[in-house]
């Protein structure tokens, strides 16, 4: 028999787990010795390739975690399908109970999953608990929801007829997730979902493998305790092979991707290919505009977290920023004393607010731009290289990690039409800055990108409010006044515009992407007339 690869980050490493590490798998019952199962269709298993996680902070090998063969992907799959003919015949309100009973699973256990996300994606302690407390967040949206996912009663130009427009369950969801947010993408689709009465199966990111395998063992539990397959929250680990495979497959009525705009691209053409549902969130680069008025002690913290938060990783990260000339040189100076101040650390630790990039090839890619930066004669004003050497601040146990100084660069040209550097979206902690005159000109700017996410304009003037908000404004997804591009609600439906992909997840009307709609003309007189009074009577 041919043996397993390992498949990881660096290659194969020895595992040899850290106390830290020890007691927070631990605390969510993850084995801290041999191969975990990554595969979950009501039993866990998995026999395919062997994935390693590894610690970004520390480089650390985490766990082996065995993915799915393609037989056994295809059995996740048929059982998620069976799953789903279980699932869609429970009353709404009665799948708001178990979303119920999810959230209060999950809400447990915030602060371990928290922990969990800092030691396996690298964001800060704050932010980990915080992406599970989005979690929590949908559930609660979900549980009222699952009361209101309703119709519409229009009325018919036909006597004695009305028309229904009923939602029903939709079938099987694919729900392939990225490495920056382990947790919460996957919590917005699957609240939905089950709201909706379909089952889900979850591909995540294969190097954040253990934050899937804790959230899927406690919703699991709770669909267990309440009688319900364990597929309709299935769960299947494994790299390209497997996502593609489950793009590809006919038993997979949605594909809801969140990743690069390369891959959703494929993603989108494979998926409508076949008549496939499909939900896109894909790149962001979004900018942040300062006006003369703005008030700077909101501006400038909330432009530094979205630039800095989980060290710029964030699909809604501010990666431009417009100022105008006359308070340009005031905002730079107090930011990039902001910046002097920061310091990288243990992203476990409650004071830390600079974690490391997710991966060296994160790491590489950020040198790759600053390279680039700097060959087009971008201006430098502070970063722009790794935390190395005997003058790291990082203490002894973090020097194998992917830590790297947060840059604010000024490119030669101020015009994404000029510089295509401004049509670039690079996952690491780069901010670029130009100057403007007018508000109109930085509207074009924040527009002349492919991208469309996320946006935000800092102002007092209630006219540049209007403008920013209306059909000459913003074209993003998410249009901000006095707060920053990063940090949505979820409320409100996430999602971006142009090559982000035109998805919306989360609050608002997204529920509506997950159910069939039928249009149902019910007829209760005693003649069967036709509609746009066309007469087809025939002579007896």
């Amino acid at each position: 028999m041919l043996p397993r690869r390992v498949l990881g980050i660096h290659g194969f490493s020895k595992r040899c787990l850290s106390t830290r590490a020890t007691q927070i798998l631990s605390a969510l019952d993850i084995p801290t010795k041999g191969e975990i199962p990554g595969v979950y269709d009501g039993r866990w298993k998995g026999s395919g390739d062997i994935f390693e996680s590894k610690c970004p902070s520390t480089g650390e090998v985490l766990a082996r975690v065995q993915s799915a063969t393609p037989r056994e992907l295809e059995e996740s799959i048929r059982a998620s399908r069976e799953a789903f003919k279980v699932f869609r015949t429970v009353p709404a309100p009665q799948r708001g109970e178990i979303l119920r009973q999810i959230r209060e699973a999950i809400a447990k256990y915030r602060k371990e999953l928290g922990a969990l996300v800092s030691l396996e994606m690298g964001k800060i302690r704050t932010e980990g608990e915080g992406e599970v407390q989005e979690f929590v967040d949908i559930c609660d949206y979900a549980v009222g929801l699952s009361r209101m996912m309703n119709g519409r009663v229009v009325s018919s130009e036909r006597l004695g007829h009305s028309i229904l427009e009923v939602p029903n369950p939709l079938g099987v969801l694919a729900v392939l997730s990225a490495f920056n947010f382990p947790v919460a993408v996957y919590g917005w689709n699957l609240a939905l979902s089950l709201a909706a009465g379909n089952a889900t199966l979850w591909k995540p990111s294969p190097s954040t493998p253990l934050c899937s395998i804790a959230i899927t063992k406690l919703v699991s539990d709770v669909l267990t305790r309440n009688g319900i397959p364990g597929a309709v929250a299935g769960l299947v680990i494994g790299g390209k092979h497997v996502g593609e495979a489950v793009v590809q497959s006919t038993d997979v009525d949605m594909v809801s991707f969140t990743g690069s705009e390369n891959t959703g691209r494929q993603v989108a053409k494979v998926v409508q290919g076949r008549f496939g549902k499909v939900l896109l969130e894909l790149g962001g680069n979004n900018a942040s505009i300062v006006m003369p008025d703005a008030d700077l002690s909101m501006a400038l913290p909330s432009v530094f977290f979205g630039s800095i938060g989980t060290a710029g990783q964030r699909c809604t990260s501010t990666r431009r920023l417009y100022l105008h000339k006359s308070i340009a040189d005031t905002f730079l100076e107090r930011l990039q004393g902001m910046y002097a101040k920061l310091q990288p650390g243990d992203p476990l630790v409650s004071s830390t607010l600079l974690g490391p990039l997710h991966t060296q090839q994160a790491v590489a890619l950020y040198e790759n731009a600053i390279a680039d930066l700097r060959s087009g004669g971008a201006e430098l004003l502070c970063g722009g290289s790794r935390y190395v050497g005997g003058n790291s601040p990082l203490a002894d146990h973090l020097l194998g990690g992917n830590f790297v100084q947060p840059a604010i660069t000024i490119p030669r040209s101020s015009s994404p039409h000029e510089a295509d550097l401004w049509k670039k979206e690079v996952f690491a902690p780069i901010l670029n800055v130009a100057i403007f005159d007018e508000l109109e000109q930085a509207i074009e700017w924040n527009n002349a990108v492919p991208q469309g996410l996320s946006s935000s304009l800092w102002t007092r003037d209630i006219r540049n409010v209007g403008r920013w908000i209306g059909p000459e404004g913003s074209d993003t997804g998410i249009v901000n006044v006095n707060v920053g591009t990063s940090g949505a609600e979820i409320g409100a439906a996430f999602g971006g515009n142009k090559s982000t992909g035109w998805g919306r997840e989360s609050g608002g009307d997204a529920w509506k992407q997950y159910v069939r709609w039928s249009a149902c003309t019910i007829n209760f007189s005693d003649a069967a007339p036709l509609a746009q009074g066309v007469d087809f009577s025939t002579t007896n």
